[in-house]
């Protein structure tokens, strides 16, 4: 109970330090906005919401890792990252693969995220529409991510290339959402249960419960 008390906050340390760390001289300073604003808009509103809504170990946990993703892929951009350079001499491909991983992510963290949001704040708890509601909420947001940066493209031309991190990629969009796709599902498929055994019971519980007995 110890560690799980102390574990959120120690997290949010590490991702703040991590941030202002990846803030300090980057590749390009407009990409790590890019990149690292939704790491910048997260912090404070998962503090606020706090106190009404905390979050699961696991998600918080999740969200750490993504924001991890996220800074690294802004301080140098995605088509740099030394891990990504690493994994493509390794295995010899033709790109750098650290925006897979972060699309792969941008599917795999949310699931749980949303999947929190509707079990505790929606009628969907146990219901079999749960996991492929989760699964197209990931997808829509892929899809808008998708757009903006297009809208990036439009605005800003070439500037926007290393926040597009195509790579010479043209099928580089749809790769993008298949990977949210396969990150969603696998997400749901590896988690759901250890996410449910993290989650407050319902508020109805006590009152069947009571019933039930008499």
């Amino acid at each position: 109970m110890r560690v799980r008390a102390v574990l959120p906050q120690a997290l949010l340390v590490l991702v703040l330090i991590a941030l202002v760390a990846s803030g300090i001289r980057p590749y390009d300073r407009l990409t790590w906005l890019l990149e690292t604003v939704w790491v910048i808009v997260g912090i404070p509103l998962v503090l606020v919401t706090w106190r009404r809504f905390p979050l699961s170990t696991l998600l918080c946990c999740l969200l750490a890792v993504h924001a991890m993703i996220l800074i690294g892929g802004g301080h140098y951009t995605y088509a740099r990252t030394p891990l990504g350079d690493w994994v493509r001499d390794v295995f010899d491909l033709s790109r750098n693969p650290y925006d897979r991983l972060g699309h792969f992510a941008q599917g795999f963290v949310p699931a749980i995220l949303v999947r929190e949001i509707l079990v505790r704040r929606s009628p969907l708890r146990g219901s079999r529409w749960l996991a492929p509601l989760v699964v197209c909420a990931c997808l829509a947001f892929s899809a808008f991510f998708e757009m903006i940066e297009w809208w990036a493209a439009v605005a800003g031309g070439s500037a926007a290339d290393d926040f597009l991190a195509t790579q010479g990629d043209v099928w580089d969009t749809q790769w993008d959402m298949f990977l949210a796709l396969i990150g969603a599902v696998t997400s749901l498929a590896l988690l759901s249960r250890l996410h449910d055994r993290q989650l407050p019971a319902p508020a109805s519980a006590p009152a069947e419960a009571v019933g039930a007995a008499t």
